[in-house]
């Protein structure tokens, strides 16, 4: 998809934010593709036709192994990565509740964090902004 009056494609990246108690699930990206050992949010791009709480639901089964059984769409912020010519429009949503143990299907490594244990991890760019909210975001159970 690209944006009226934009040069760049855009693709569309939904990612989750899974929460347990009050950590959240991170992944490291593997050496395989750009941004090789950045920490990200697990999810991935939306396919043709698909809507982001679907691609959500698909990306967290094949990358983690889980079925999401609560999510709510909380920030979509646009990056823009020059250097590889294209903007991303990424949809976060919180996971509340999943079934399944998390694992790693591709081979990355996950870790479970807190808001401010994440900030000390070196994120993709895009991820950066959502880390600064998380840190003052206040979760009511």
């Amino acid at each position: 998809m690209q944006a009226a009056g934009d040069s760049l494609p855009v693709i569309d990246v939904a990612a989750g934010i899974i929460w347990q108690e009050n950590t959240f699930l991170v992944a490291q990206r593997t050496k395989s593709g750009p941004f090789e050992n950045l920490w990200e949010f697990p999810g991935g791009k939306c396919e043709a036709g698909e809507n982001p709480e679907d691609c959500l639901i698909r990306e967290l089964n094949e990358e983690l192994g889980i079925t999401v059984l609560q999510c709510s769409l909380w920030q979509t912020i646009e990056h823009e990565y020059s250097e590889l010519k294209y903007r991303v429009r990424l949809f976060f949503f919180h996971v509340r509740a999943f079934s399944g143990e998390t694992r790693a299907q591709e081979n990355q490594v996950l870790r479970w964090v807190t808001p401010q244990e994440a900030l000390k991890l070196v994120f993709l760019p895009a991820d950066q902004s959502i880390l600064t909210r998380l840190t003052a975001l206040r979760l009511i159970e």
